[in-house]
């Protein structure tokens, strides 16, 4: 079974397919953690707990004199501030008399089949015999709150969905000023990285391992956003882990606002994992009986490194978190107008762009910015959610038309969730952009940010948006957010509410989405935040493509993509093939090599295709067809980094092998040419050892022999070079041919 509940209730042990997470309760009724790692069977694990008296460790009145029992040396499950925890809190309750403080002990449990879903918020999901889940409920000893600890299980998956709701149970009203979702303490010493996911717009996802230290390793973000400086993604790792040996603990927060994520080694040598959400200028005021919901942490184990973590992850999010049909779905391959035209164009730029995109086998014109209002720059014109009929006569109707009429689908660009103080919206409401009384307004990229806490603001952009989608008939949106929360103050809200903001500002724009969802089915909707600035998976959610990068050069584009494998599906990055020399960088690199990289995620082109030459647009119709060919293998199948692209100096390799493991396609990018160089090789992985693969040119390898003797690349000619091979297999060792 994936849960068991054993002496009477008081001893907790969650099995997925190859992890064990058990907990006790003991003897003052505190929820303690016991073990999480790889699988044991038939065991108390209370053991490896051993109380032991500490200096300046507090004890609590009921201990009766025993000093080794203290909440600030003993792994708690749900730690709170107060009452003698002196470790990172993960609930701070302030009560009516100002005072701060609750102790939290056992009281029930219930094992649900399936998994309850969280309302208002983003959350994987599963039927009956996919998960269930384990809720423990703990209540204060002064009876102030009662808080509710689910442990959603999937077993095959080796996932554990973690989240927590804490309910007022008093006759006063209590204020929450921290609630974060998940705790993970352990007294077993041992050698331990965090991996943490670091960045920069145009530099999302680079990667970072740090040995745990005393103190405190932390990443976190107060931007309003998971943001592209820090991912609200993390792993847990032996300080020895590769990508095939050591176990690895990786924690995905499913929530798309401000994060924090906190690794601590205490005095005693014992590790405090924290995650949620982020108490900077947070507060929830609850009357008695209200209750506050935590966003999930998906917490997924791997025995082997972190190759099988991060193919877990991507198999599990695209089976129970993603939605609708596009989460397997091949999107359509698409080119965007961005680069081509910025904001310098017209229906009949558009239309003689789509043409050429037609007759080379791309299916969709994206316009991005610049459709609406006055909007011929940056300046003007956000929340004017109606057509410029300079730029476009027949409006998005008449261009969605002529679009639909030569074949092709319809995307277009908005960013709902800003305003610009230059544009109609702005005028008559002032009070819908967040803004600080008595200061003038702070503006970024000419900007500011709409109050999505309003039902008003939501209504607006329901049925501006919805509109359009009609009008135009529209098959996608690129839901752009160019902007970071600075000013935190509604004018709705009272002054006592005011630390809700940020978090209700994330319920109004998750209520948006699944409202326009609900009322579109068929949208495919890609999430950007100037790129990957909210590329998380509380987005995904909703969104199954997410822009990866406003940078579009294909060698940093081998950091940004190498950094999201670890953590989200292949098929979720939105990547494009872009003109060269580059826009962002100024760097030129081969045509193949450009679409090699962007075919690592939602393929797409970033060019003026009406301006390629004969041999180019025939590079793009075989680039197309290939990929259409592919796009399975490409997108879901299982995914291997074979090399370190953050410390890559020669080439850089990745492979992508079907579910059946019988067909590979092995992609290799030079990185760094060298004169009379050394032969290479690389070890792939994820092949059938049994199996005779052969390549394009009849060579016929063993699955073992290309996984431990390895791959002989050839020389690859010229800077940033890349090959391509592609293995399908032929028969079984031991099989007649």
């Amino acid at each position: 079974m994936a849960i068991l509940s054993e002496k009477q209730g008081h001893l907790f042990t969650l099995h997925t397919a190859h992890a064990t997470y058990q907990m006790q309760v003991g003897p003052l009724g505190w929820l303690l953690h016991n073990y999480d790692g790889a699988k044991i069977e038939g065991q108390d694990l209370s053991y490896l707990v051993r109380p032991q008296d500490r200096a300046y460790a507090p004890n609590p009145a009921d201990a009766g004199g025993d000093r080794t029992l203290s909440p600030d040396t003993l792994p708690m499950e749900y730690s709170t501030f107060g009452l003698g925890d002196f470790r990172e809190s993960c609930l701070d309750v302030r009560h009516a008399d100002g005072s701060v403080g609750v102790d939290l002990r056992y009281k029930a449990h219930r094992i649900i089949p399936g998994k309850p879903a969280l309302a208002g918020l983003p959350a994987s999901y599963g039927t009956a015999g996919e998960v269930d889940t384990l809720e423990i409920d703990l209540a204060d000893t002064a009876g102030t709150v009662l808080v509710t600890l689910s442990y959603a299980v999937f077993a095959e998956d080796d996932v554990i969905a973690r989240s927590a709701k804490i309910t007022n149970t008093s006759k006063t009203p209590v204020t929450l000023t921290r609630a974060l979702s998940l705790c993970l303490d352990s007294q077993q010493p041992a050698a331990r990285d965090v991996m943490t996911f670091y960045g920069r717009h145009m530099g999302e996802k680079q990667v970072a391992r740090t040995p745990l230290r005393h103190g405190k390793i932390r990443v976190d973000s107060v931007r309003g956003a998971s943001s592209p400086q820090q991912s609200p993604f993390v792993i847990l790792c032996d300080a020895a882990a590769t990508e095939t040996v050591g176990e690895c603990k990786a924690f995905s927060f499913v929530y798309s606002g401000s994060f924090l994520a906190q690794a601590e080694l205490d005095q005693a040598e014992q590790l405090r994992l924290v995650m949620g959400i982020h108490p900077q200028n947070f507060s929830w005021q609850l009357a008695p009986g209200e209750a506050f919901q935590t966003p999930e942490v998906l917490c997924c184990f791997s025995e082997c490194g972190f190759d099988a973590l991060s193919n877990r992850l991507h198999r599990f999010q695209l089976a129970h978190l993603m939605r609708g049909e596009w989460r397997k779905k091949r999107c359509p391959v698409l080119v965007n107008n961005w680069e081509a035209t910025y904001f310098d164009f017209d229906e009949a730029k558009l239309l003689k762009l789509a043409k050429e995109a037609k007759a080379l086998g791309i299916e969709m014109l994206v316009l991005d910015d610049g459709w609406f209002g006055r909007r011929n720059d940056d300046t003007t014109s956000l929340g004017d959610w109606f057509v410029n009929r300079e730029k476009l006569p027949e409006g998005i109707a008449g261009l969605g038309a002529a679009l639909h009429g030569m074949g092709m689908q319809f995307g277009l660009w908005f960013e709902p969730e800003m305003i610009s103080p230059d544009s109609d919206l702005m005028r008559p409401h002032p009070d819908w952009a967040l803004r600080l009384p008595g200061r003038p307004l702070t503006t970024s990229r000419a900007q500011c940010v709409l109050d999505m806490s309003r039902p008003d603001v939501q209504d607006y952009l329901y049925d501006a948006i919805r509109a359009v989608v009609e009008d135009g008939q529209l098959d996608y949106i690129k839901w752009d957010m160019n902007r970071h929360i600075a000013e935190s103050w509604s004018a709705l809200l009272p002054p006592e509410r005011q630390g809700e903001l940020r978090h209700r500002y994330m319920l109004g724009l998750y209520a948006l989405l699944e409202r326009l969802l609900a009322r579109f089915p068929h949208l495919l909707l890609e999430s950007c935040a100037s790129g990957g600035g909210r590329f998380d998976a509380g987005m995904l959610y909703y969104s199954p493509q997410i822009w990866g990068s406003d940078n579009t050069d294909a060698i940093d584009r081998l950091k940004i993509q190498y950094g999201n494998s670890f953590a989200f599906p292949i098929k979720s990055v939105g990547s494009h093939v872009s003109v060269c020399p580059n826009h962002q960088t100024g760097r030129v690199t081969p045509f193949a090599t450009r679409a090699a990289v962007a075919m690592s995620g939602s393929f797409g082109y970033e060019m003026d295709l009406t301006t390629l030459t004969a041999e180019e647009k025939a590079e793009v119709r075989r680039q197309v067809e290939y990929f259409k060919a592919h796009h399975a293998l490409f997108q879901l199948g299982s995914y291997h980094r074979l090399t370190n692209a953050q410390t890559d100096d020669r080439f850089t390799a990745w492979m992508s092998v079907a579910p059946d493991k019988r067909q590979a396609i092995v992609t290799v990018v030079q990185r760094y040419p060298l004169a009379n160089g050394p032969i290479q090789s690389v070890r792939l992985r994820g092949l059938d050892p049994a199996l005779t693969y052969c390549d394009a040119e009849g060579h016929a390898f063993t699955g073992s022999a290309l996984m431990n003797a390895g791959l002989l690349l050839p020389p690859i000619a010229g800077e940033y070079g890349t090959v391509l091979f592609e293995f399908n297999a032929l028969f079984e060792l031991g099989a007649e041919n």
